[in-house]
């Protein structure tokens, strides 16, 4: 029995540790993506020919961290998406869990806010698994480089999440300033913090 036990165990353990290596890191090169926007339209990273990069951020409408970024991801688009950086929004989470989260809610929301970028719905969550997010929000930053798209930065956006006066390290905006500079990203990776995605059961 204690030989079971303990083979139990070792499987869970490795099945969390193999779970905790799934996804992209910093110098991965992303797989393209087609989702569907608040407006109905499908939207891919290829449609943004004449952008240098992507601020990709998983986020969603309930989340008490998600909504406190809300306007701080609409100051990063508001930056950076002239400068060739447009904020790429996804929903990765379960609708039936979280109605909250659905379609219909992502448009309203988007509305009230007045979003200045496309938030999209991974239904499937695939997307949310092909690039091992596991928070709203989570960002990743991602560069062009010929026909490839670099993973540049994965973590917060800042430092504090209740208050953006607070802020003491814009780890995005500096992320994001480095390559623009032609620089290496002096901090490549933070912890996201936020509420979990809700993953579908």
């Amino acid at each position: 029995m204690q030989k079971l036990v303990l083979s139990l165990v070792a499987i869970f353990s490795f099945t969390l540790f193999s779970m905790a290596q799934d996804g992209y890191k910093v110098g991965d090169n992303i797989k393209d993506f087609s989702l569907q926007n608040i407006d109905g339209k499908n939207v891919s990273l290829a449609d943004y020919k004449d952008s240098k990069g992507f601020i990709i951020t998983f986020t969603c409408n309930h989340c008490p961290y998600a909504m406190a970024y809300e306007d701080r991801i609409l100051a990063l688009n508001k930056k950076y998406a002239k400068a060739g950086y447009p904020v790429i929004a996804i929903n990765p989470n379960d609708a039936i869990q979280y109605p909250e989260d659905n379609f219909e809610a992502m448009q309203v929301r988007s509305k009230e806010k007045k979003f200045n970028f496309p938030y999209l719905y991974d239904e499937s969550q695939n997307i949310a698994k092909q690039f091992g997010a596991t928070k709203t929000p989570h960002v990743f930053i991602v560069q062009k480089a010929g026909d490839k798209l670099v993973v540049k930065y994965i973590g917060a956006i800042d430092d504090n999440w209740e208050k953006a006066a607070d802020v003491k390290e814009k780890y995005a905006e500096s992320a994001i300033d480095a390559l623009l500079a032609g620089k290496p990203v002096a901090t490549t990776s933070t912890k996201a913090i936020g509420c979990s995605i809700k993953w579908k059961k």
